[in-house]
């Protein structure tokens, strides 16, 4: 951070000497001393708890993706099949129809020629 080498630390001292005098220099450095190592405490305290925060958002984030993602992602891997199945079993269903239609009309006409022939119907 700061780039302080010995000259600087050595003219700071000798500063510090003639304004406090020999007598408050060491309380000084130790009260300086305090006051530097409750910063830094600090410091790193506020670092941590915004590391904590991040990591608990990356977590509730990662939480969410999980939930949903894997919901919506099988789901719409559901959707599709049964759709074709659907469209399929649709196409089944109405050929089935159609034949079984085809097939009624064919026995009626061969039940009336049946009929017909069998004189059923000459009363009417």
């Amino acid at each position: 951070m700061f780039d302080v080498g010995f000259w600087e630390l050595s003219l700071i001292a000798v500063i510090a000497l003639l304004v406090v005098g020999p007598e408050r220099l060491p309380g000084l450095a130790r009260t300086l001393g305090l006051w530097l190592g409750k910063a830094r405490q600090m410091l790193t305290s506020i670092k941590d708890e915004i590391d904590r925060e991040i990591k608990v958002d990356e977590i509730k984030k990662a939480a969410q993706e999980a939930v949903h993602n894997p919901v919506e992602q099988t789901i719409g891997e559901t959707i599709d099949p049964m759709r074709t199945i659907k469209q399929d079993t649709e196409k089944v269903m109405n050929e089935a129809r159609s034949q079984f239609e085809d097939n009624n009309k064919g026995e009626k006409k061969s039940a009336v020629k049946a009929a017909s022939s069998n004189g059923a119907y000459d009363d009417a």
